[in-house]
């Protein structure tokens, strides 16, 4: 009996390796390339108390061969290196292979996050530049979620009496 169990123990470790193999070779195939997504709009929308609400207009461009499908989105924007407003809608849809869509995302801005961009604005506003970043996620499943990164600058038109 102990003969017959170190013959399989090997055929077992055979088996467990090429499975494994397969396994990695099959999540390979899952890479892809990243989305490009920029902000296209920002819409007022209804607020309540001290807190303002917009509607970001996300442009989602798929460079990839296969569609994404999301069923949720989430997003935070960041100005000036500052969390400035975020977001998240149980909204679902498909991104074409290929091809792209604009999605809608209510995001709120909390007044005190308000409050330190107006603070902050004067020092932005002398070099003309506003720094941004976006990141978020379009929610898919277990291997279906795509995380997205988008930064850059807001060039501010000169404001007399701010340096510009």
């Amino acid at each position: 009996m102990p003969r017959t169990l170190f013959r399989i123990a090997p055929l077992r470790a055979v088996l467990l390796l090429f499975v494994a193999v397969l396994l990695l070779g099959g999540c390979a195939g899952l890479t892809r390339d990243p989305v490009r997504v920029t902000v296209v709009g920002l819409d007022p929308l209804v607020g309540q108390g001290l807190e303002m609400r917009f509607s970001l207009k996300l442009r989602v461009q798929n460079p990839n061969d296969a569609p994404i499908d999301y069923d949720g989105i989430s997003v935070a924007l960041d100005l000036n290196g500052a969390p400035f407003a975020g977001g998240v809608s149980d909204r679902s849809g498909t991104v074409p292979r290929f091809g792209e869509a604009v999605l809608d995302v209510p995001v709120s801005v909390s007044a005190f996050a308000a409050a330190r961009q107006a603070w902050n604005l004067p020092g932005a506003a002398a070099n003309g530049e506003l720094p941004y970043a976006l990141r978020g996620r379009l929610a898919g499943g277990v291997l279906g979620t795509v995380h997205f990164n988008d930064a850059g600058t807001l060039r501010l038109p000169a404001m007399p009496g701010w340096g510009g």
